[in-house]
C-alpha cells in the first residue's frame, strides 16, 4: 500500500523546489544580455547591450537603491534590482533633473559615453536605432 503523506511531502518539496529554482533573483541576478529601454515620454527606445556593460563595469557603477530617508543608496551585491521607473518619475522623485527614466538615464548614459568616447557611441543614433 502506497503511503499518502510520503507522496504529499515529496510533492510539497518539489513544488517548493520549482519555486525556488523558478526564482528569477535566484535563476540568474545578471540580468538579460540585452535589453530596449523605453520611456513614457521618449520617442525612441535605446538598444542596451547590458553583457558588454557588465563585461567592463561593475554593477555599482550604474544601479543603486533609495534608502528609507529617500536619498540614494549603492548597490549592494545581490540586490534586487527594480526598474529606474520606479522611483525616476515625476510622481516619487522631487529632483526635476531626475524625476524621469530618460533623464536618470541620459545623466548617466551620455556622461560615461563622453568619456568613452573611443568604445561608445556619443550620438543619440548610437544608441537610439530606427
Amino acid at each position: 500500500m502506497v503511503d499518502k503523506s510520503l507522496i504529499l511531502k515529496s510533492a510539497l518539496v518539489l513544488i517548493a523546489f520549482l519555486l525556488v529554482a523558478g526564482s528569477p533573483s535566484i535563476a540568474s541576478d545578471s540580468g538579460p544580455e540585452s535589453m530596449e529601454l523605453k520611456s513614457p515620454t521618449g520617442k525612441k527606445a535605446a538598444r542596451f547591450p547590458h553583457k558588454k556593460h557588465q563585461d567592463s563595469f561593475a554593477c555599482k557603477e550604474c544601479h543603486h537603491t533609495r534608502a528609507e530617508d529617500s536619498a540614494q543608496s549603492p548597490y549592494v551585491e545581490g540586490m534586487q534590482i527594480k526598474k529606474c521607473i520606479d522611483c525616476h518619475n515625476p510622481d516619487d522623485m522631487s529632483n526635476p533633473q531626475l524625476n524621469s527614466f530618460k533623464l536618470a538615464a541620459h545623466g548617466l548614459c551620455k556622461e560615461c559615453h563622453k568619456q568613452n568616447r573611443d568604445s561608445a557611441p556619443t550620438r543619440c543614433s548610437g544608441c537610439h536605432i530606427k
